[in-house]
């Protein structure tokens, strides 16, 4: 048997280490650690190659690839979305990502990202809602109460200063979960039994629901003047949430326009409706929220920068560290010529 020599190691963070490092840095400062990334790479989004997922997509859900580099790095992400899974005991989205060094194309870190995709997809909420929502809000209501609901609702109280949460969700086994999680954690937590009941007397509407279908959970009536929506269900095409005449009446901000128009709510609107890259404005290049009754709309589908952010702030903070552990993952023979007399060599 041969020892893999240090080249060949690559660290892997487990589901068990990953947890463990949540639990280690803390939620809170693990959610404020990612938006502070994120925002660091939006400032530099320029440097980025782009371009929308690869998607492959089927009648029970989607399996999507999701690469970008900055030049140095690159990184890619793994991922699914199957509604049908919770009915079957199965997760509906899994991850797991890589990043690799440009100059020799050695992956650097393997992590699991079903946990870090939940984080992420957060703390870019709670970064944006800080930016684009009226200023002094407190409550947000939060529409689908499935496995996002509390990363959403602490990423918000962490990052943007949401007090309060009012929660719906049209399995009430559901919104009775998310309650009994956020006990304890600081928020006033308030279930309702309709999504009218949810939206009353809150600032930010964040919906995030699963169905892969053409929804309307919130219709035009809901939603009045004043409010940011942070609409993150809509991630696929034939998937939305917004109803049509609430996203013409509001300024809505992106990702990525190419992968927006085809995954968010947008699809909804003709090609040339006008958006705003949210980096733009994280970067100060492009104008927010500029009054108290301006409808700011997120329409986000995630994108791959906001992964290759999280795979930084996850190999940054495991370093020196014991949560990871050292995978044989790159054939490392003493001569690279001679692949083959590393295998002759381990028959033993």
């Amino acid at each position: 048997m041969l020892t893999p020599s240090d080249k060949a190691l690559v660290p892997f963070v487990s589901v068990d280490h990953m947890m463990q490092l949540i639990h280690h840095v803390g939620l809170p400062d693990m959610l404020r650690g990612l938006s502070t990334y994120i925002a660091d790479d939006f400032a530099r989004w320029e440097q980025f190659d782009k371009t929308p997922r690869v998607a492959s997509h089927s009648a029970e859900g989607v399996i999507e690839l999701m690469p970008t580099s900055d030049g140095e790095t690159y990184g890619f992400k793994y991922v699914n979305g199957h509604p049908k899974n919770t009915s079957e005991g199965l997760q509906t989205v899994t991850a797991f990502g890589l990043l690799a060094d440009v100059d020799t194309g050695y992956p650097v870190l393997l992590t699991e990202m079903t946990l870090l995709t939940a984080l992420r997809t957060a703390a870019t909420s709670a970064l944006v809602a800080k930016a684009l929502a009226p200023r002094g809000a407190t409550t947000m209501a939060m529409i689908g109460n499935g496995a996002q609901s509390e990363f959403q609702s602490l990423a918000m109280m962490a990052i943007a200063g949401v007090t309060h949460v009012r929660l719906y969700d049209i399995d009430a086994g559901a919104t009775a979960k998310c309650a009994h999680n956020l006990a304890g954690t600081g928020l006033t937590v308030t279930t309702c039994t309709s999504p009218e009941d949810a939206i009353e007397g809150a600032q930010i509407l964040t919906t995030c629901t699963a169905d892969k279908a053409h929804a309307t959970i919130l219709t035009d009536n809901m939603v009045g003047a004043g409010v940011h929506i942070n609409a993150i269900g809509g991630d696929c095409p034939g998937k939305t949430e917004i109803a049509p005449g609430i996203l013409t009446r509001g300024d809505i901000f992106v990702e990525y326009p190419p992968q927006t128009r085809i995954e968010g709510d947008i699809q909804q609107l003709p090609d040339d409706h006008p958006v705003t890259e949210i980096w733009q404005v994280l970067a100060g290049q492009a104008q927010g929220r500029t009054s108290d009754r301006q409808i700011t709309i997120f329409d986000s589908v995630g994108f791959a920068i906001e992964d290759f952010s999280a795979l930084r702030f996850v190999r940054d903070q495991v370093r020196n560290t014991a949560f990871f552990h050292p995978l044989d993952l790159l054939a490392d023979p003493d001569d690279p010529r001679d692949l083959f007399g590393m295998l002759s060599r381990a028959k033993g």
